[in-house]
């Protein structure tokens, strides 16, 4: 099992480091799947246990100049890690200028993750600082425990407002109640409300557009033959749907939120090279 690559380009660096950042925000514990073209950063909450699940794909060809790996096997060519989202991001925040960045797996006294972040230096020797980030390395029979979860069979599915706008509705919601009440329908309206006894709050979004595939024919999703105009709606825990507005530092070109009434939300941010999906379940 070996796993080494490379980043030189600084803009990779930089985006790389805010996808991590991203991901710290998100997971406090995450587990890293590594293929020979992608990287997975994946939680997998038990959604039963009222968990969150977050599914995160890179293409490995966009961030790494250098990237070679060698799976448990030739037939099972994959790496899986549990590590600390945290510890590699505090790592990257020593490489902000750097001139590269190597990363590999290395086991000499527990399996790690050695970051090493080389700096520019006055002098012709360059200065290398090393961080050694320790993983735990999951045994091939638990790997179906990380499948990329499937896209629920959703009521409807919708456009998200301007993130930074949401997240600010969000946050001022959030000292009012511990929940928020999701709805949008299929003519691209969205509420966010909150209802306690003392205080009903509504935010509207209008025009936001539903995705083609709202709309299909021959699509999987109970949205086919539903009244456009009537809404689905889901209550969540408002606390996680603020951390996943807050970590965000990767700005997607597309978000929008699936939802399955009264059971999940499920959220896709998509950058040219990054996808995110993050499931917060409904509270009973």
């Amino acid at each position: 099992m070996r796993f080494r690559a490379k980043i030189v380009d600084l803009a990779c660096l930089n985006h790389f480091s805010r996808v991590i950042n991203t991901i710290a925000k998100l997971a406090k514990t995450c587990t890293l799947c590594l293929t020979d073209s992608k990287l997975y950063f994946i939680l997998s909450d038990k959604v039963v246990n009222g968990g969150v699940s977050m599914w995160c794909e890179l293409c490995q060809g966009n961030f790494f100049d250098e990237f070679q790996m060698e799976g448990v096997a030739a037939e099972h060519n994959e790496i899986y890690l549990e590590l600390v989202p945290e510890n590699l991001s505090r790592a990257l925040k020593t490489a902000q200028s750097a001139k590269a960045v190597k990363i590999k797996l290395t086991n000499k006294h527990c399996p790690c993750v050695r970051v090493a972040v080389e700096l520019p230096s006055l002098s012709s020797s360059s200065r290398i600082v090393t961080h050694d980030i320790p993983v735990g390395v999951i045994p091939r029979r638990l790997w179906n425990d990380f499948r990329e979860p499937s896209v629920p069979d959703f009521d409807v599915s919708i456009y998200l407002p301007v993130l930074k706008t949401m997240k600010s509705v969000v946050e001022r919601m959030k000292n009012l109640s511990n929940s928020i009440v999701i709805e949008a329908n299929l003519s691209g309206e969205m509420n966010l409300k909150i209802e306690t006894d003392l205080v009903s709050v509504t935010t509207h979004f209008k025009d936001l557009g539903n995705p083609p595939w709202a709309l299909e024919d021959g699509c999987q999703s109970s949205a086919q033959g539903r009244d456009l105009e009537s809404m689905a709606e889901a209550r969540i825990d408002i606390k996680k749907l603020q951390q996943l507005l807050a970590g965000q530092q990767v700005n997607p070109t597309k978000a929008l939120c699936n939802i399955v009434s009264k059971r999940i939300v499920h959220f896709i941010l998509l950058h040219e090279d990054v996808s995110l999906q993050y499931f917060i379940p409904a509270l009973a």
